[in-house]
This record gives C-alpha cells, structure tokens and sequence, in this order.
C-alpha cells in the first residue's frame, strides 16, 4: 500500500514484491517441514497398529499419509511456482528498465535532431557560403581600387625619379668613374663592360662617397 498516498517506483515496487514473495517460500517450507513431522509419526503409528494386528487403524492412517504426502508434494510445487514467479518479476523488471533506457535514449536523440535540425543546419551553411562569397568579392574589389589609387597618384613614377636623381648626382661627383661599370641598359645581369674595373678603383669611389 502506497505510503502517505505516494505511488511506489517500480524498483521498490520489485523489492516489495521480492520481500513478498521470499516470505511466502519460508511459510511454505516451515508447513513443509510440519508435514514431514507428521508424516514420520503416521509412520510410526501405522507400524505400531500393525504390530497390534488392528487393521482398521493401519487403513485410517494410510489414508491420512497419502493425503500428507499430497499435500506435501503440493508445497514443493507451490515453492517452485512461486520461484517462478520471482525469476519472472525480475525479468520484468530488467525489462522495464531496458524499456526505461529507450525512453531515455529516444528522448535525447529527439533532443539532438531538434537542435541538429538538418534543414537549419543546411540554410546556416548556404548562408555561410554565401557571406565568404561576399567577403571575398569585398575583399577583392577593395584591392582592385586601392591598386588603381596608387597607379593613379603616379608613386612609382615619383620613386623612378628619386632614384634616378640620385644616381645622376653619385655619378657627377665621382667625376665618371662609374661611366664603364655594368648597368641594367647596357645589358643583362652579369654581362661584362667594356673595361674591367679593378679593386682599387672600387675602393676610390667608396672612399669618394663616404666624403659626400
């Protein structure tokens, strides 16, 4: 019976059933083993009847044995129905909680399909695609016009000036020692000029710039 009107879970409901069921095959075997007593002295009656040659006696006890020994054949037939009964509630009961764990498990699979939403999942990847898409085409038009803004402003053209300024003013100072050395309009890389330059005039002309 419910206790304070609570409703038993079902694994106290088992344990309950157990305590039950384990009492009732200690009942079973103490009449058992009453029975067996009784059958020893209808035993024993039966032999002493005999002995005194009183027939109707031994015919009412043997009557009574065959009854015991029924009734005793009744208690282990009792007993195994009743471990049978018990060995059924436990199987029950692992099957309920098998039944429990796929109530559980199918919950959260239910849980994880409702957040992992395949169509959702599909649309935020599209949507994905299709932002970096837009990134990408920013990203470029950005570079294409920042391209377009430096050629226009003429830096390169200024620096080749700088440059050649430069040059132009190192080779009026070292009074044309430079005029033989190797430059990119008289040639390809590593072409020789037409005199070679020694070390020592290479070490006049650092010298000479150090000055400047």
């Amino acid at each position: 019976m419910p206790l304070f009107g609570k409703t038993p879970t079902v694994k106290e409901q088992m344990r309950q059933n157990d305590r039950d069921l384990r009492k009732t095959q200690r009942d079973i075997a103490r009449d058992r083993t009453g029975l067996e007593r009784e059958e020893k002295k209808i035993e024993m009656d039966i032999k002493r009847a005999a002995k005194q040659g009183d027939k109707h006696t031994c015919t009412i006890l043997a009557k009574q044995l065959v009854q015991l020994r029924k009734q005793k054949t009744k208690t282990y037939q009792m007993g195994s129905k009743i471990q049978s009964i018990n060995t059924h509630g436990k199987m029950m009961h692992s099957n309920v909680k098998m039944a429990e764990a796929m109530a559980s498990t199918t919950k959260a699979m239910g849980n994880m399909n409702k957040t992992m939403d395949p169509e959702k999942t599909m649309k935020t990847m599209q949507q994905f695609n299709k932002e970096s898409m837009k990134m990408d085409m920013t990203e470029e038009m950005m570079n294409d016009t920042l391209e377009d803004i430096f050629d226009e402003s003429g830096d390169e053209e200024e620096q080749d000036a700088v440059v050649t300024q430069v040059l132009d003013e190192i080779g009026i100072e070292i009074s044309g020692k430079m005029v033989d050395a190797p430059s990119a309009h008289r040639g390809a890389l590593g072409e020789s000029s037409k005199s070679k330059v020694t070390d020592a005039d290479l070490e006049r002309q650092l010298a000479q710039l150090k000055d400047l």
